[in-house]
């Protein structure tokens, strides 16, 4: 028979699974899709779009949604561009694509389906942070497909290392499950400001941040795990990316803050311009890693001067 300190912590493991699942269901009351859906293949996309002309796509980050660019540089690309913004699927309210790990080229694949299915055929793409991947597979796997790409303190290399301590917990067997059902909403939610602090480091955090760009949705466990998925099975993917960036011919844009310690980039821009040497770099003084928004002005500045919105007949 079990004993009364084993009884007592699977009450409280219980518990902590009865509070996060009441905690999923809060964030999603409070925090609701705020665009529209599209079914490719069976898997359900939740997107926004603004604006038109010329398509692109804006692809967000690790443990992000579409409401990091809705509440920074959407309005100001939709003067002179038709964006869609998506949430990649796993995150926010998209459907996971089933099966094993669906990579880079995978998501991209699915993505572009969706925006030639909504007529936005040839789009350039964008992505942040996480989503530098997508472009750099957009570029290499699908170019003819895409106008460009705009890579936004995008991940382009491998690294070595843990990325945290979170990661590194989530990606144990059981015990990585574990954790997300008991103990990622009850101490994320005390402790979310602090981590996005270090994001737009050295940039200040700007007023309701975090209930503005969704944060909250990442605490829910499914996010969490599949994030945790996502970042600990990229590196590999990378290294083995990387080497075919010479096959690349498709216009690049490189936008980086040269504050970024989390993606830094030495390590994810300064590499690739050897290997791809017609791209473009616009760095930012001073800037952190959020610099669509710290800087939105100079982020949108780049993108129009590199890809001039082309003129629709009247």
């Amino acid at each position: 028979m079990l004993g009364y300190g084993a009884l007592g912590i699977i009450g409280l493991l219980a518990g902590l699974a009865l509070f996060s699942l009441w905690g999923q269901h809060r964030i999603e009351r409070e925090v609701p899709p705020i665009g529209q859906f599209i079914d490719i293949d069976g898997v359900r996309l939740h997107y926004i779009e603004r604006g038109r002309g010329q398509p692109i796509i804006l692809l967000h980050g690790a443990s992000s949604n579409l409401r990091d660019f809705a509440t920074s540089i959407v309005d100001a690309l939709a003067r002179d561009y038709r964006v869609l913004a998506f949430d990649r699927p796993g995150y926010g309210y998209s459907q996971r694509l089933p099966g094993d790990w669906a990579d880079p080229a995978s998501v991209m694949d699915l993505i572009l389906r969706a925006s030639t299915q909504l007529g936005a055929e040839q789009p350039i793409v964008l992505g942040h942070s996480w989503s530098g991947a997508l472009v750099m597979a957009a570029l290499v796997e699908y170019p003819d497909r895409i106008r460009g790409g705009v890579s936004l303190a995008g991940v382009a290399g491998h690294w070595a290392g843990s990325v945290g301590w979170t990661y590194d917990i989530g990606k144990l067997p059981v015990i990585g499950p574990l954790f997300a059902w008991t103990m990622v909403y009850p101490v994320g939610r005390d402790h979310i400001h602090d981590a996005v602090v270090g994001v737009l480091a050295p940039d200040p955090v700007p007023p309701a941040y975090v209930d503005n760009i969704g944060g909250r949705l990442a605490l829910r466990p499914r996010s969490f795990l599949y994030n945790v998925e996502d970042t600990t099975r990229l590196n590999e993917y990378m290294q083995n990316l990387s080497p075919r960036y010479d096959e690349i011919t498709q216009p690049l844009l490189i936008i980086h803050g040269e504050a970024d310690t989390l993606v830094p980039f030495w390590n994810h821009g300064r590499r690739v311009l050897p290997v791809v040497q017609h791209a473009q770099v616009v760095m930012i003084p001073g800037a952190g890693h959020a610099p669509h928004h710290a800087h939105p002005g100079a982020v949108t500045h780049a993108i129009v001067r590199s890809f001039p919105p082309t003129v629709e007949s009247p």
